[in-house]
């Protein structure tokens, strides 16, 4: 029973804590890990125990599923070069240059573990930072960026993380075993994921009711973790790929009365799994605090605030050295992209250098070092740091300076809403040609009259049909504004605010009976 209201005051507390992040206008991650730290500090608080082999499938696995769903191909498509030295290059250097200074202040660590510990602290947690730049009202190019970057850096540091961690448990890996890891894995974790992704679109359809629909939805995210797990793949890649794959066609077979409660469901399990990340790293954080004597706590302390220096100092400077780069390239040959789009600046350089908040997966990834593991308690308190630390300074102030450098962008998401409702409600009205029944007389008159208002708006939300003859225009509607997605007219952004308009126009036609 203790337990249980322990659950309930924890779950009301981070409810409180959200609340009051909205207020002030800070990602309410940075109110959890606050929590967190004060939980630690409690004295006869709860020490609830998780066993580390489940960590990453827990807390990881649910959260990349829900961010890969809603990533737009295009966009990453569109900005695969600076997603790319983020995923890969920003990723690396952070992990070399924390395993430098863990060796340097602590030598007797193996090199392992110090990659190991890089590794988790290496990538930024782009919900985050997206919590805080919708706010702000970032530049979409900005936001895609970041949207990539936390998509798929998660891949790259637990790829390294997963090598280091085999590393110390068996005394070495060869060259050959690495290269093995990044040669075979990751493409084979793309053909895994694609294939499962296949294989689940047939078995999801299947299910016409929501509770059964969204339960199969959670165990197939974790199971497709745990079969690429067991089987020597990336899981992450494999999940990316598999959500990525769903998320491409799903939309359009998937009837609103299951969407519409499956998206609620999702992002009320994400929110209490960063509730639980929190929660549970705070409780393990609390007896390393009480098992050090003054000294040690000194020493992990300046080595958790070096490792800190390091993550952000090294983001800022590969981010602005490559901003530097792009801006000298574009001086010479030009800014011609595909579409319209933000040029590099120094300012857009600012703003990614200092996106650099680590959140639930280096929680996760250090929760999930096995017990034993050389230096854990140090590795585990550091990362708790890093998270807080990038949380506080960062999280913080990343809002006033995205005011403070007041971008001006043309915003494609809304033109792009305007131009897919246009269409859609021309092909809607197409529908009741040749129908004389009284009833599509009065719908073809308000469609007109929306179509009417579409052409004149700059992307607001309407109110739509709401009788079952209106379910034939919402439909056809549908399918036009899916096939401006798969034809790249319209991105990923925009077709989302035009499906939850259909879906909530289609609920209230009655489509929730059918």
């Amino acid at each position: 029973m203790t337990a249980f209201i322990w659950i309930i005051v924890l779950l009301l507390g981070a409810v409180a804590l959200t609340a009051l992040a909205r207020r002030v206008g800070a990602p309410y991650p940075t109110f959890l890990a606050i929590g967190g730290a004060c939980l630690a500090l409690v004295p006869d608080g709860p020490h609830w125990t998780l066993d580390p082999s489940l960590a990453l499938a827990l807390f990881v696995a649910p959260v990349l599923m829900d961010a890969a769903y809603d990533t737009s191909l295009r966009d990453v498509r569109d900005n695969w070069q600076p997603i790319s030295a983020l995923v890969i290059i920003a990723v690396g250097l952070t992990t070399v240059a924390v395993a430098l200074i863990a060796r340097w202040l602590v030598p007797d660590m193996p090199w392992g573990a110090a990659i190991a510990l890089g590794a988790i602290v290496a990538p930024p947690d782009a919900s985050a930072a997206i919590t805080i730049l919708r706010q702000a009202k970032l530049p979409h190019r900005l936001a895609k960026i970041l949207e990539g970057e936390g998509l798929l850096n998660d891949a790259t540091a637990l790829l390294i993380y997963r090598v280091a961690v085999v590393a110390v448990a068996s005394g070495g890996v060869s060259f050959g075993q690495v290269l093995g890891t990044f040669v075979i894995a990751v493409p084979a974790s793309l053909v895994a994921g694609y294939v499962l992704g296949r294989i689940a679109m047939r078995v999801l359809a299947l299910h016409r009711e929501a509770p059964m629909a969204i339960i199969s939805q959670f165990c197939s995210t974790f199971g497709v973790w745990i079969v690429a797990d067991a089987i020597g793949l990336s899981a992450i890649l494999t999940l990316v790929v598999y959500a990525m794959t769903i998320a491409w066609t799903a939309p359009i077979r998937t009837p609103a009365r299951i969407r519409v409660p499956a998206y609620a469901v999702w992002e009320t399990a994400v929110f209490v799994l960063n509730v639980l990340a929190f929660v549970l790293i705070g409780m393990q954080v609390g007896p390393i605090l009480e098992r050090l004597d003054p000294w040690q706590k000194l020493h992990y302390g300046l080595f958790a605030l070096a490792v800190l220096a390091t993550v952000i100092v090294v983001r800022i400077v590969w981010c602005m050295s490559y901003n530097a780069a792009m801006r000298m390239r574009i001086a010479r040959h030009g800014f011609n992209p595909r579409r319209p789009m933000l040029r590099p600046s120094v300012g857009s350089g600012l703003v990614i250098s200092w996106t650099g908040m680590r959140g639930i997966v280096t929680l996760a990834a250090a929760f999930a070092l096995p017990d034993g593991f050389p230096d854990r308690d140090l590795i585990l308190l550091t990362a708790f740091c890093v998270v807080l630390g990038t949380m506080l300074i960062q999280g913080l102030t990343l809002s006033p300076l995205v005011a403070r450098l007041n971008f001006d962008e043309y915003d494609p998401v809304a033109h792009e809403v305007a131009q897919a409702r246009v269409a859609a409600y021309r092909a809607a009205l197409a529908t009741l040609e040749g129908d004389s029944t009284e009833e599509a007389k009065l719908l073809r008159k308000e469609l007109s009259k929306l179509l009417a208002q579409a052409e004149g708006s700059d992307g607001t939300s309407f109110e739509g049909p709401l009788d079952s003859l209106r379910l034939r225009g919402i439909a056809v509607a549908r399918q036009t504004t899916y096939e401006l997605r798969i034809s790249g007219e319209i991105g990923d952004d925009a077709y989302h605010v035009l499906e939850e308009e259909f879906d909530w126009a289609e609920m209230s036609a009655g489509a929730q009976g059918r």
